[in-house]
């Protein structure tokens, strides 16, 4: 499933991490609030430590894989606030906190929702503090360190703005008593700045390399889509798309090898797990399924994404949904089965390891990703296009699902169907409606279909309630929520 050799070098690293810091006040442990302040003990002494604390960064985007309420989640929460409000998943059983996302109904109190926020901001507290230390960093290596931490800082920022709108920029270590910068929400505008700053350091200062650290190319893809989300600087986005474009990535002919053989050549980046591994595995595989996670199922496949799927999927189909075996009215995510495995002829039993211990990296940025936001730049906020690269990059990402009829030009909501086909489970479907202009259209549709409350303050989580109440006020709701 992976490269373990690299991966276990990691968890050796994290384990100077634990030790190095098990004294430390809400370093690595959960917090209730933002971890965006500590008490001014300073971890870092040497480079390897320094080294350390960035792998440390992604040990809190990977997020830990155990059921506290109270626990930093990470990137194993993002399908519940990302996905499951679109069109594309919902909960099995429509109850439970989880349906408010299926239905529009979430609230401030949502402890999901305080999860994925609460992990974003601990993930940032060690950027920040790695950024902190880079003095005791060789000069050969404190350029790369840096953009390496300001690259997942950028990433962190751009989901919390695009999730959440005006949010706390904390870009320093501060004290506990600097409550304004933790709770003050800064207009989305300079939130912008400050992530294209990051990963434009992290461009001149990267290279390519590791599928599961940061890289030239992924802050190229990542900013393009920053670009494309502000709906500016679209020449700019088509360069550095093109730029990836010419750096070695390919489409895997088989379109199962991109989620079944990690590390493959059309990665860009991923969050990286091993299987059978407490603290370095992930269990949203498990949760995708049927009387396999701790849940009765989350993020099942809606009717809607089915018959998407059906009609454009071409040989994408197969791999991307399956039937629930135990409930055949019922279909299940297929891009993330545990390990590959299937669970046997129930779809739910598991031999020779723990399905609620996978291994499946997550991944944030592909190939095919670069290849239709492409299309997307160059179609420049227009309704279709023509242009003959657009139509390369589009027909490749085709070809490879086995519909090979050419096309002669785009418009935009056969880019948007592509996407959703293409990288359907995959958390990018919510934020393509918004960024191409048709989340009000398609979500109040789905919702008056499938009986939910849809209104266009729904596409802005709220600010969690226990981080309003820390605040002491200080830190304001968004529209739409009591």
């Amino acid at each position: 499933m992976k490269n373990i050799i690299n991966k276990i070098k990691i968890l050796a690293i994290l384990t100077i991490v634990f030790s190095m810091v098990s004294c430390g006040e809400d370093f690595l442990g959960p917090s209730p609030t933002p971890d965006a302040a500590i008490s001014g003990v300073d971890f870092y002494k040497t480079e390897d430590q320094v080294m350390s604390g960035i792998i440390g960064i992604y040990d809190a985007i990977q997020g830990v894989n155990d059921t506290r309420s109270d626990s930093n989640h990470g990137i194993q929460m993002e399908f519940y606030v990302t996905e499951m409000r679109s069109d594309n998943t919902r909960t099995k059983s429509g109850e439970g906190e989880a349906s408010q996302f299926d239905f529009f109904t979430v609230q401030p109190t949502n402890g999901l929702v305080a999860d994925h926020y609460r992990s974003a901001f601990n993930a940032i507290f060690r950027a920040n503090k790695v950024l902190e230390n880079l003095d005791v960093v060789s000069a050969a290596n404190k350029g790369k360190f840096e953009a390496e931490a300001r690259f997942l800082r950028a990433y962190l920022y751009f989901n919390l703005v695009r999730l959440y709108g005006d949010v706390p920029l904390v870009d320093k270590v501060i004290l506990l008593e600097d409550k304004d910068t933790q709770f003050t929400r800064v207009p989305v505008a300079q939130v912008y700045d400050f992530i294209i700053a990051d990963f434009k350091f992290a461009i001149d200062n990267l290279s390519n390399g590791s599928k599961n650290r940061a890289s030239k190319a992924a802050a190229q893809g990542l900013l393009a889509k920053v670009y494309l989300t502000q709906n500016t600087n679209y020449l700019e986005a088509q360069l550095l798309l093109e730029d990836v474009m010419k750096s070695g990535f390919i489409l895997e002919p088989d379109f199962a090898d991109v989620f079944y053989n990690e590390d493959n050549n059309e990665v860009i980046f991923s969050i990286g797990f091993i299987s059978g591994i407490t603290q370095d595995s992930q269990n949203f595989s498990a949760e995708f399924l049927n009387g396999v996670g701790r849940t009765v199922g989350v993020n099942y496949v809606t009717n809607d994404a089915k018959e998407a799927l059906d009609l454009l999927g071409g040989n994408r189909t197969p791999v991307s949904y399956r039937n629930d075996l135990l409930q055949i009215t019922q279909n299940q995510v297929a891009k993330f089965l545990p390990n590959g495995a299937d669970g046997g002829a129930d779809g739910k039993t598991f031999t020779g390891f723990d399905p609620r211990l996978a291994g499946n990296d997550w991944i944030v940025l592909r190939y095919a990703d670069i290849l239709l936001m492409h299309v997307e730049a160059i179609m420049a906020g227009g309704q279709d296009t023509s242009v003959g690269a657009a139509i390369n990059s589009f027909q490749a990402v085709r070809n490879r699902a086995g519909l090979t009829t050419p096309v002669t030009s785009i418009t935009k909501q056969e880019l948007l169907d592509e996407r959703r086909v293409e990288l359907a489970f995959e958390n990018h479907r919510l934020f393509d409606l918004i960024r191409l202009g048709e989340a009000q259209n398609v979500l109040s549709a789905f919702s008056a279909a499938t009986g939910g409350s849809y209104s266009s303050t729904d596409l802005l989580l709220p600010i969690p309630q226990v981080e309003i109440g820390l605040s002491n006020g200080k830190l304001t709701q968004n529209p739409g929520y009591n």
